[in-house]
């Protein structure tokens, strides 16, 4: 055949096939008459060579395996490289397909909350999540797609739950006694159902003003508040923890037991300095390592969930860089544990045959029992913070 037949049955131009010559891939027999003809030999040799480049070798490499010359080390290097290629690509495909909803994107999400946290944050508030929002798909939901869902069990699993975190009277009052003043107001950030504030507004004649963004544990307060007749000392607000504006006159005291990990202490430390008086309180409850060596089950745990987890160390002196005197800090104990862990077991108990199977219900059974493993190895911390 002549190299126009040829290039037609294999699909390759013209121009290629004479390139092929010239490098000795492809040799064409001369007639006479000047023209190249070529055998069915030449034709299932191009073939051979296209199935060799279809797996990433070069020209010179099909050469070479044309010719018998087979480079298994350098076969070997090109199959290491594209075993490299695919798992990149998987990687990408499966992420495009879970910002298109059709996988989790919780493994992306606890991998960037744990590198890059705060544009972690502020990319999930570019894509139309409040502030409070994007703390709780980065470490509660971790996943942008189901977090309405998620959140939907979450709040199911919490209605009747008195507390919402670690936490009980007796640290309240303890932390309240560290406050050199009595405080006029008092701001709460992140009040849930309202433990602490009632606890604060037995213990001190202040004015308080309670925040929130869950609904249901807001009328929770506000019902605690009605049978006490406390509505003139007690105003309940739905607020984004991260949007507080800014008051006419600022604070005596902020108060927020579990909630400061949701916007990320060291943010948190920086932006209510702010709202406070000089001289005025910070107290703050948070969860941190008991142990330098904790389990390798426990460690992974909190790798995921809680990635910014530190030692009371560490958070003492992310509060003196943030202009605070540390007034004191102390272990809340296994009962403020307990206070909160207990109570919540049993509702997944009760929740079980509604939840079977969902996320929501797995994470906190596994939560609950990585506390079990690892009592000793981390819990609740309290701090009382002045502004200097």
């Amino acid at each position: 055949m002549r190299i126009s037949e040829l290039a037609e049955s294999v699909g390759l131009s013209r121009a290629t096939l004479l390139y092929y010559e010239k490098l000795g891939l492809l040799k064409g027999k001369r007639q006479a008459n000047g023209y190249r003809v070529y055998t069915d030999v030449d034709r299932q040799r191009l073939r051979l060579m296209q199935k060799l480049q279809a797996g990433g070798l070069s020209l010179q490499e099909c050469h070479a395996c044309l010719d018998g010359k087979l480079d298994r080390d350098m076969l070997g290097q090109r199959l290491a490289v594209l075993d490299a290629e695919l798992t990149e690509k998987t990687r990408s495909r499966d992420l495009l397909a879970a910002l298109l909803g059709q996988s989790s994107l919780k493994g992306w999400h606890e991998e960037v909350e744990r590198v890059a946290p705060d544009l972690h944050r502020a990319w999930l508030i570019s894509q139309g999540f409040s502030s409070a929002e994007a703390g709780l798909v980065a470490l509660v939901s971790k996943d942008m797609n189901a977090h309405d869902a998620y959140m939907a069990g979450f709040m199911d699993v919490f209605a009747d739950l008195d507390w919402w975190g670690p936490g009980m009277t007796e640290a309240t009052r303890r932390a309240l006694a560290l406050v050199p003043f009595a405080p006029e107001t008092l701001l709460e950030i992140g009040c849930g159902p309202g433990m602490a504030t009632m606890t604060l507004a037995e213990a001190t004649t202040s004015r308080i003003t309670a925040t929130d963004t869950a609904e249901v544990a807001l009328n929770k307060l506000r019902s605690r508040i009605a049978a006490r007749s406390l509505n003139d000392r007690i105003e309940v607000q739905n607020v984004d923890m991260a949007a507080i504006p800014a008051p006419e006159r600022p604070w005596d005291v902020i108060w927020s037991e579990g909630s400061a990990y949701i916007l990320g202490v060291e943010k948190a430390l920086a932006d209510w300095r702010a709202l406070l008086r000089p001289g005025g309180v910070l107290v703050f409850s948070d969860m941190v390592w008991r142990t330098g060596k904790p389990d390798d089950e426990v460690r992974a745990f909190w790798a995921a969930g809680y990635p910014a987890m530190a030692t009371p160390a560490t958070r003492v002196a992310q509060a003196r860089r943030a202009r605070y005197r540390v007034l004191g800090h102390f272990d809340m104990g296994h009962e403020a544990m307990d206070t909160y862990y207990r109570p919540l077991a049993a509702r997944l108990d009760a929740l079980e045959p509604r939840l079977e199977g969902a996320r929501v219900l797995e994470d906190l059974r596994r939560e609950i029992a990585v506390l079990e493993a690892g009592r000793g190895q981390f819990g609740y911390e309290m701090f009382v913070l002045e502004r200097v």
